[in-house]
């Protein structure tokens, strides 16, 4: 009989979340690493300042070492059109759909600045969101539906985007509580 061999088990998990309220921007991102069904590390950092003097906030969910990739080229596009964070993410967009090597990175980010916040897939998607809410990776979709809940409360951005990913760990298996915020002021 001949050996049949299995897939190698695929990387899971991220959650990172993105919340514009009240004059606040944060990016929130879960710390959970998963192989298979194996948690490999709980403290992982998928969120972080870019660009000159940290004015862009970045998350991403994938392949880490893609995702590193695809921030140094944002940081390096952000370099060349400083202060157009939506310019520098069509460009790096653009990049991604052509070059023949990122075609083949597989990671979604999440980037904010003042002014915008915007996902990035390798698609060559730049979206906006209409509510200032984004959400991505294995347990974006439930923080997205836990954020947009609870904008019409009294609480800030930092703490919709706390609880919203409190709420998603409880719910994906791939995202834990080790929560990491990065917080902008916001223009609008």
């Amino acid at each position: 009989m001949p050996h049949e061999s299995s897939p190698l088990p695929s990387w899971h998990g991220t959650t990172i979340l993105t919340v514009r309220k009240g004059g606040e921007v944060v990016v929130a991102g879960d710390g959970q690493v998963s192989l298979g069904d194996t948690v490999i590390k709980g403290n992982a950092r998928k969120v972080r300042p870019l660009g000159p003097g940290g004015k862009v906030v970045g998350g991403f969910a994938g392949a880490t070492a893609d995702a590193m990739t695809l921030f140094e080229r944002l940081e390096a596009k952000l370099d060349q059109y400083p202060g157009q964070l939506t310019r520098a993410c069509v460009e790096l967009a653009k990049d991604w759909r052509t070059d023949r090597y990122l075609r083949r990175l597989e990671a979604m980010m999440i980037v904010a600045d003042a002014e915008a916040s915007l996902v990035l897939t390798g698609n060559g998607d730049v979206l906006e969101p209409e509510a200032g809410v984004i959400g991505i990776g294995s347990g974006g979709n439930f923080a997205l539906a836990a954020a947009r809940a609870l904008m019409d409360t009294e609480f800030g951005a930092e703490e919709i985007a706390r609880r919203a990913m409190k709420i998603a760990a409880e719910i994906c298996v791939y995202t834990n509580e080790n929560i990491v915020v990065e917080k902008l002021p916001s223009a609008r």
